[in-house]
C-alpha cells in the first residue's frame, strides 16, 4: 500500500433500522470529532419541548461509545424514557489511487463492514417485545446502590500517598544520607 494514497471514502447510506418512526424525528448523527457538549445541547432543546416526542441517536466506528454516553446522559437528566437500540453493520468503501499514475497500477476500492449503533429514545412507550428494548428507570436501582454506597464511604474517606510527607525518601529509615551518595555508591 505504500504506493498507494486514499483518495475518498464513501459511506452506504443505511435506511433508519426503526419501522414507522415520524418524519419529523430528529437525528443526532454523532461522528468521531464531536462534541458531547454541542450534541447534548441539541438534544436537550428538542426533548425538553413538549412537540418532541422522540430522538434518534446513530454512530459508526469510533463514534459508538460517543453515542451511548450521549443516551446515557439524557435518560439520566430526562426521567422516564423508553430505549430501543439496533446494532447493524454499515459498509464503508476507500478509494486507493496509485502515487504514480504512469506506473501501471490501476485504483483499488475496499469494501470495509463498519459496526454502527442507533439508539431510539422515547417519551411514549415503545414495543418491549422488540429485541433491544429498554424499560424507563431499569437503572435507578444500579445508580441507587452506588448514591448510598458513595454515602456510606464519606466518613471514611482517606488522603492518598504514601505518608512519607515533604521532602521524604521513598527508602525508609534511609534519609540524609541517601542523599548524599554519589551516583557510583560511594558517600561524599
Amino acid at each position: 500500500m505504500e504506493n498507494y494514497q486514499k483518495a475518498r471514502t464513501e459511506e452506504q447510506l443505511f435506511p433508519c433500522p426503526f419501522p414507522g418512526l415520524a418524519s419529523d424525528t430528529p437525528e443526532v448523527r454523532v461522528k468521531d470529532g464531536s462534541k458531547i457538549r454541542n450534541l447534548m445541547g441539541f438534544a436537550m432543546g428538542r426533548m425538553e419541548a413538549d412537540e418532541c416526542r422522540q430522538i434518534l441517536f446513530s454512530g459508526s466506528g469510533k463514534s459508538i461509545a460517543k453515542a451511548i454516553t450521549c443516551t446515557e446522559i439524557l435518560k439520566r437528566r430526562v426521567r422516564g424514557l423508553h430505549q430501543c437500540t439496533q446494532l447493524l453493520y454499515r459498509t464503508v468503501q476507500e478509494v486507493w489511487e496509485p502515487l504514480e499514475p504512469a506506473a501501471g497500477l490501476d485504483s483499488l476500492t475496499v469494501s470495509r463492514n463498519v459496526p454502527a449503533i442507533w439508539v431510539l429514545l422515547s417519551k411514549d412507550p415503545l414495543d418491549n417485545t422488540q429485541p433491544g428494548y429498554q424499560a424507563p428507570g431499569s437503572f435507578n436501582t444500579l445508580w441507587a446502590q452506588a448514591a448510598r454506597e458513595e454515602e456510606a464511604g464519606q466518613g471514611q474517606r482517606r488522603k492518598r500517598g504514601a505518608g512519607r510527607g515533604k521532602g521524604g525518601s521513598a527508602r525508609q529509615g534511609v534519609g540524609r544520607e541517601y542523599a548524599k551518595k554519589d551516583f557510583r555508591g560511594g558517600v561524599m
